[in-house]
């Protein structure tokens, strides 16, 4: 559904890509919402610790808007060396799911007082992004936002499914055909053997 307002159909879309990838992390233990299900350590809560640094460095920092909550994983003021690679891509032993969960939370609060207060056409500075010394208007870093937790929303869609075989968008919107287990291995199965076909 779409109104007649930019803003108002940006922030729905983000807001509910943010519920997709917490919904991701209902019902598990403890150790599975951490555990790392790729090669390259990809994790439900590690995911969840990243999109809400994301959201308070190009929802905040980017507008310069800086988080009156001091958040231990979020220093862009140290740049990418003065910071563990992926170190917000997991949760240390110490990080509860409760305060990673309430951090993300917050940081929705603050990028969307920050969509409130500024007009899409705000100039925020993103000293990454090539081009206009990394200028960057708060439509073109909303639609950017939503790329990113759309994104990550996927990666916690295949995680949760090699966790315990649950997948879907929400509960009740899974977006798949309907299939029992058998209906699905033989899916897999034509795939697999269309692939060794190759």
């Amino acid at each position: 559904m779409t109104t007649a307002d930019p803003r108002t159909d940006l922030c729905r879309a983000l807001q509910d890509a943010r519920e997709s990838v917490l919904w991701k992390l209902d019902g598990l233990t403890e150790r599975d919402v951490r555990r790392p299900l790729t090669p390259t350590g990809t994790n439900l809560l590690g995911l969840v610790k990243h999109l809400a640094g994301v959201e308070l460095l190009y929802l905040g920092w980017v507008f310069d808007r800086h988080c009156a909550e001091p958040v231990p994983w979020f220093r862009p003021d140290l740049g990418p060396a003065g910071l563990e690679p992926n170190s917000d891509l997991w949760a240390t032993a110490e990080e509860s799911r409760a305060y990673i969960v309430d951090t993300y939370r917050m940081a929705w609060r603050h990028a969307d007082a920050t969509v409130a207060a500024l007009p899409l056409d705000a100039v925020g500075r993103v000293p990454w992004w090539p081009g206009q010394a990394g200028a960057a208007g708060l439509h073109r870093v909303l639609v950017h936002m939503i790329a990113e937790t759309e994104r990550h929303a996927d990666h916690a869609d295949i995680v949760r499914e090699l966790l315990d075989g649950s997948v879907g968008h929400r509960p009740g919107a899974e977006r798949l055909p309907a299939g029992d287990e058998q209906w699905w291995a033989q899916c897999r199965d034509r795939v697999a053997a269309a692939a060794e076909q190759c």
